[in-house]
């Protein structure tokens, strides 16, 4: 029951984490640099995705910080922000881990500026991921901006063509 939802956080968790080692190498100067995005930096586009994150775990694990999750400094060093989301990603796929039937189709509160929304669980998981991999695709064009060669992020869940990084995933 649990697998499909683990196997996305699992990508999810792999694929920031190369995302990480390709940038771990990066002056500061260089993260903050303006590049072609929806963010004006690869810095903001990474501190996007890692708060969001912290959002929707906050809501899944009712966690009580609502939208105060958004209120921190900006992550400006690029190793930093890596380890950070990797502590993200360790917390989604613990939480898939533990899913149950009941629990994918219970519901959450995500504190919105309009007000608390109940959304269902599944959807929220669902979400968070669709929401990375959007902004990883802006990362990837804004590491070729930046003269960085984006790591391929598509080789995790078939058998052929998967990176060897992903392969502890699957034993």
């Amino acid at each position: 029951m649990t697998e499909p939802w683990v196997k996305m956080a699992e990508n999810n968790a792999w694929a920031n984490a190369r995302l990480s080692r390709a940038i771990a190498d990066m002056s500061v100067e260089d993260f903050a640099a303006p590049v072609p995005g929806f963010f004006p930096s690869l810095c903001q586009t990474l501190n996007h995705i890692y708060e969001v994150d912290l959002f929707y775990l906050d809501a899944l694990e009712k966690g009580g910080r609502g939208r105060s999750v958004f209120d921190r400094e900006e992550v400006g060093d690029p190793v930093d922000l890596g380890t950070m989301q990797a502590m993200a990603d360790a917390r989604f796929i613990n939480f898939c881990t533990r899913l149950t039937p009941g629990k994918l189709a219970a519901t959450c509160v995500t504190e919105r500026r309009h007000g608390a929304v109940e959304e269902d669980v599944a959807a929220v998981i669902l979400h968070l991921v669709q929401h990375q991999i959007h902004h990883r695709g802006q990362a990837h064009v804004q590491l070729s901006e930046a003269g960085i060669a984006p790591p391929q992020l598509d080789e995790f869940y078939l058998a052929d063509g998967r990176a060897p990084s992903a392969v502890p995933f699957w034993e």
